[in-house]
This record gives C-alpha cells, structure tokens and sequence, in this order.
C-alpha cells in the first residue's frame, strides 16, 4: 500500500501565455500581470503544500516584429530572476496567415506561435519526477497536451510504488469557455479574488 506522505512538496509550472489567455477570458486582464511567485504560494497555502520551487514557461516575441511584447517579457524576466523563479524561453516562429476582417474581406499577415514549450514543461516534470524533486507537481495550464505528462506521473508513481500527482490550476468565472483543467489531474479552480491578489504591482510595458 502506498501511503500519503503528511507533508507534501509541491513544484510549480507556469504556462505563461496559458495562463494569460485564460486570465483574459475569465477576468478580462489584458497582459499577463500576474506574479508567478504570489499565485505558486497562494495555490500551496490554500492546499498545506510546501512549494520547493517556481518554473516558468513562455514564447518570446522577436523585436523587429513586436517589440513591446519584447521589451515587456524582457523586463518581466529579469525581475523574475531576482525572486528565484527558474524562466524557459524560446523565441516564436512566424507564418503569415491568412485572417478575415470585420468587413468579411481576407488579409495575409504574420502570426507568431509558441513552438516547444508544452514539450518542455512535460520533461521537466517528468525528470523531476525521476529525480523525486517533488511530490506535487503544481501546473498553472489547461493546455490537454499535458495530459499524457499526467498519465507518465500515475506510472512512475506505481512503479516506484510512491505518492506523487500532477495538479492543473486555472483561472474560473462565468466568462470563461474552457472550465476544464487538465485531463487526469486534479483541478485547482482560481476565482477572480485569488488571481486579483497575487498581481504583481509592477508593469513592465515600455513607456510609449
């Protein structure tokens, strides 16, 4: 019988642009003003976790093309260092594509898209797993991708015959379409206060 530990370590995963969209969605927040930290101890308070550590994930807008965007993550990053929170980037690939406008006419323009980062939270979770940096793997993401990450997690949990599980906490309210969290892992509805109260005071958009 595999017993539940009492005191239960917990590592976060941040979908940056997952977690933005649905902040969108659901409370209308128009750029990802959330602090990763806050909203990682928030979560581990409410369930009596201990959180051992913050990883974040994003796609980073090339300058030439948006250098807003750009300069917003850069700056955002960098002070996320300073609070020990581990950052993963990669730059977004573009394609155009062709989009229809208000007027029912088409247009071509260039789209960028994330390119690899659902792959990279699955491994990380999965060789953190391996080397049992956690009992609790804390996903801010309803990306389903990573339902196959929670279906490896029940695996290494049997064969090495320890607790361990895979929980997806995702922004709720009665705008949001999606109100699924990842398939096979426990979901951790965060209402409108809880997010409200873990927004970082700085913004980080370049002064125009």
């Amino acid at each position: 019988m595999i017993l539940e530990p009492k005191t239960k370590n917990a590592l976060a995963y941040f979908d940056g642009q997952n977690l933005f969209n649905s902040a969108k969605e659901a409370f209308g927040h128009q750029f990802p003003n959330y602090d990763p930290l806050k909203l990682a101890q928030a979560i581990c308070a409410q369930q009596g976790w201990n959180l051992g550590g913050v990883h974040f994930y994003t796609g980073i807008p090339d300058q030439t093309q948006d250098p807003v965007r750009h300069g917003f993550w850069a700056a955002k990053l960098a002070v996320m260092g300073t609070r020990g929170i581990r950052s993963f980037t990669r730059p977004l690939r573009y394609q155009n594509t062709v989009v229809a406008l208000p007027n029912g006419s088409m247009t071509t323009t260039m789209v960028g898209r994330e390119k690899g980062i659902d792959v990279r939270i699955a491994l990380d979770i999965v060789s953190h797993a391996l080397e049992r940096r956690y009992d609790v793997a804390l996903v801010f993401s309803q990306d389903q991708d990573l339902s196959e990450v929670a279906d490896e997690i029940r695996t290494i949990a049997k064969r090495e015959q320890r607790w361990i599980k895979m929980a997806s906490a995702f922004p709720i309210s009665p705008t949001s379409r999606n109100r699924r969290g990842i398939n096979g892992t426990d979901w951790i509805k965060m209402d409108r206060a809880l997010y409200d109260s873990c927004i970082d005071p700085i913004d980080y958009r370049p002064k125009r």
